[in-house]
């Protein structure tokens, strides 16, 4: 309570600095600790959907294996592993349920039915569905490749994947199958059901819709799920799209999308840049090139005394261009700098090679995992307080940030991101709790390591409650079970 010191021994002082205190009290005190705590409150929201939005964009920019026929298993044991067939444009063309494991345990049976389809369908990729029987399915798949070696094999993807077809699809390209999911459902983030629902479905919206446009759409094999998170399309544009590909057949050239109901003149602007059309009439229409600049590449085209085919992909013929000589009213230095880098490498995906996680093998389940051992694993979530890896036993261990590299690591994206290949060591095991701690320092010994200690290394062991209390600790009221409520307690000491 706020104590008025008397200057004056006036009549009125004493029903002054009750006033005062009671201000201060019932009205100035609240008030800032509300405001405070709802500032803190707002910015741990936008914190918290930060990671959620860093993850999910790398997530969807994954690498893609490419436009392979594949095989989807959606692994099971009594009920059986489910089976799928996609070709090269994601149509799916077959299926099949085989019992490779217990009770029936048809082994050599499914190792049949899969050849039988991969030899029909020419199928170049397996994918493994990453949950039940996950790793027994695996060990199949190893069999049926030592017989077909023709055969890959890539077992880790994401849990949220249902259904053995999803499971293909993703492989072949995960930006184009994850856009067909909520994004709150990825499940990605820290904090998710915490923070603000609207500004959270916002933001991850967003992401999406950069993410898609900074790949581009194939217009020719694009569901309407992908396409409607182009710029300038909307829901009802994007099945119009489809439904017109499907009565007229594929397009040809960029032009034709003005053909489509309802995609008039402004739309047209907005979105070409972003859909592609690959072994077209135009090699432009492959790229990122806006339509409107076309012209732009003509003149560069005759001027240089080469026909388009020869100038596109050429680096050392555009190397030469100056992009000052092409500068006119509509087309400034910037766009025409653009159009040069695109020209290098038209049509450029901005994701990395696409490279699987070895699991090693007889590490299938928590028990065999011994302190020491060095495994290749997949990140699945970053948060600021680590990443969670995929290490092939169905349950994702932690590597605290302390233990990311061997600087000082303020934000963890700085080291990784989700779907990130990464070497881990695991350092702690508590089956009971079903924790794993791990550390990307290989050079960590496990016996002495601990979050606790001085070394500031990985552990799973928390601070404990002391047995003996003061009394004015247990006199405090008990705290809320909410992370938030843990951040305002620490931010308020």
């Amino acid at each position: 309570m706020v104590r008025v010191k008397r200057a004056l021994s006036r009549p009125a002082d004493d029903w002054l600095a009750k006033v005062v205190n009671w201000t201060w009290k019932v009205k100035l005190h609240m008030r800032l600790e509300t405001e405070l705590l709802t500032e803190l409150r707002q910015r741990a929201d936008l914190d918290a959907i930060q990671v959620f939005a860093r993850n999910l964009q790398d997530l969807l920019l994954a690498a893609p294996a490419g436009q392979l026929a594949t095989i989807g298993l959606d692994p099971g044991l009594r009920t059986g592993v489910k089976v799928a067939v996609i070709d090269a444009t994601g149509q799916f063309v077959d299926q099949a349920t085989i019992y490779p494991h217990a009770p029936k345990n048809q082994w050599d049976q499914s190792i049949a039915t899969i050849a039988k389809l991969a030899q029909k369908y020419h199928v170049k990729l397996l994918a493994i569905g990453n949950g039940t029987a996950s790793r027994e399915t695996d060990k199949l798949c190893a069999d049926l490749i030592k017989l077909h070696p023709e055969l890959k094999e890539f077992p880790d993807l994401d849990v949220t994947i249902r259904g053995a077809v999803s499971i293909a699809r993703r492989l072949q390209d995960p930006l184009a199958e994850l856009v067909k999911i909520d994004p709150k459902s990825i499940g990605v983030g820290q904090y998710q059901h915490d923070v603000s629902q609207y500004q959270l479905s916002k933001k991850l919206d967003e992401v999406v819709e950069d993410c898609v446009n900074k790949v581009g759409v194939e217009v020719n094999t694009a569901s309407p799920a992908l396409l409607r998170r182009v710029a300038g399309l909307s829901t009802s544009i994007a099945e119009n799209i489809v439904d017109y590909r499907n009565k007229n057949g594929a397009f040809s050239n960029r032009e034709q999308l003005k053909q489509v109901p309802r995609l008039g003149d402004k739309t047209f602007e907005q979105a070409a840049g972003f859909l592609r059309v690959h072994h077209g009439e135009n090699p432009l229409d492959a790229s990122a090139v806006h339509p409107e600049s076309y012209p732009v590449v003509q003149r560069i085209s005759i001027t240089s005394n080469g026909d388009l085919s020869s100038l596109i992909g050429n680096e050392e013929k555009l190397r030469k261009i100056k992009a000052e000589d092409y500068i006119d009213d509509q087309f400034g230095l910037p766009t025409i700098m653009d159009i040069l880098e695109e020209l290098k490498k038209p049509g450029r995906d901005p994701r990395p090679e696409f490279r699987a996680a070895t699991f090693k093998e007889g590490v299938e389940k928590l028990s065999d995992l011994e302190p020491g051992m060095i495994l290749e694993g997949t990140v699945t979530n970053v948060t600021n307080f680590g990443a969670f890896v995929d290490v092939g036993v169905h349950q994702d261990g932690l590597v605290h940030i302390s233990a990311l590299a061997e600087k000082f690591v303020k934000d963890p994206h700085d080291i990784v991101k989700a779907g990130q290949i990464v070497s881990v060591k695991v350092i702690e095991v508590d089956e009971k709790r079903k924790r794993i701690a791990l550390s990307m320092r290989l050079a960590d010994k496990p016996e002495s390591a601990g979050l606790a200690d001085k070394d500031n290394k990985p552990s799973m062991k928390r601070p404990g409650r002391s047995k003996k209390t003061s009394k004015s600790a247990n006199s405090k009221a008990p705290q809320s079970n909410n992370a938030f409520a843990a951040a305002f307690a620490a931010a308020k000491k």
